[in-house]
């Protein structure tokens, strides 16, 4: 299934990790957010998550924090919340340009190294938004099933 995938302008610059000097946020600081988010739905529901889909959200959340370190800027903001049956991930970056997937072939038909983070992010979510902020930047938010 592929994301239903938008681009909003609006202010969804609210979050749990933030940091104005851009780039000290790490996948890893993100991967953890989600486990901690799914854990504690968990404990307080009873309900047992999916552990793929739990990769998935994982996975997810590493691409689009490197792609925020690699062409956004760096992280300025994160945010992970569970909504219902799916864990949201939301990554801000500095950059106002919208992501792309590119080819995994060049020109001459060589392989790109690279290139696949977003065509990941949107397989595996259910639902991609990308949100202009007013101070500029963007907000990418993915929402991924664990439930």
């Amino acid at each position: 299934m592929r994301a239903k995938y938008s681009i909003d302008r609006v202010d969804t610059s609210v979050g749990t990790g933030r940091d104005d000097r851009a780039g000290r946020f790490r996948p890893a600081d993100v991967r953890s957010a989600v486990r901690r988010a799914v854990s504690g739905r968990r404990a307080d529901t009873g309900r047992p998550y999916d552990e793929e889909a739990l990769s998935d959200a994982l996975l997810v959340a590493s691409e689009l924090t490197t792609n925020a370190i690699l062409h956004g800027g760096g992280v300025t903001e994160y945010d992970v919340d569970v909504d219902g049956p799916a864990v949201r991930v939301s990554v801000s970056d500095r950059s106002d340009r919208l992501p792309v997937a590119v080819d995994p072939v060049d020109e001459q038909g060589r392989r790109r190294s690279g290139g696949r983070g977003w065509p990941i992010v949107c397989r595996l979510a259910r639902d991609v938004r990308v949100s202009d902020l007013p101070s500029g930047g963007k907000r990418i938010t993915a929402v991924v099933p664990v439930f």
